[in-house]
């Protein structure tokens, strides 16, 4: 339903929010968040473009998130770096729907305002509240080679 982009920014987003305030470097971030650093670094920079993240340069620096977690949504984070696209017009460019939409193209589109609706109701701090406060992302399962990280990205963005 999302891209791995957007997934990639939920993770990074959810790991900075768990450390409000403090710093954490892209290399720290991209070990933890499990995503290839130069990714990982386009992702901060959309996310910083929009206002999400900041970045402190020198010791000690590292990013930051900008918002807080009470008002800062899922809905936000994904549409910084890839917007769900809502269905306005017929994807076919049939002039019969020009007014309408087919009813597949309609339901299509009533999921995706379903899901708009789930993330934008879902703010960061409620994932960090129901997540373990000391491993705000799923559990550890050893480590994970680069090639093998390539790969499933591969298989999950398509």
């Amino acid at each position: 339903m999302i891209s791995l982009t957007s997934e990639y920014a939920l993770r990074a987003v959810v790991c900075l929010g768990a450390s409000p305030g403090r710093p954490v470097t892209s290399r720290s971030l991209a070990d933890q968040t499990r995503v290839p650093q130069d990714y990982l670094s386009k992702v901060l920079q959309s996310l910083s473009k929009a206002g999400m993240v900041d970045s402190q340069r020198g010791l000690g620096g590292g990013f930051v998130l900008a918002r807080s977690l009470d008002e800062l949504t899922v809905l936000d984070v994904i549409n910084a770096v890839d917007p769900l696209k809502r269905i306005e017009h017929c994807p076919l460019a049939l002039a019969a729907h020009q007014k309408q939409l087919c009813s597949l193209h309609k339901r299509l589109d009533e999921g995706i305002a379903l899901v708009e609706s789930l993330f934008g109701g879902t703010t960061i701090a409620e994932l960090l509240a129901e997540a373990n406060p000391s491993r705000p992302l799923c559990e550890e399962v050893g480590p994970i080679s680069g090639a093998k990280l390539h790969r499933r990205a591969d298989r999950n963005d398509s």
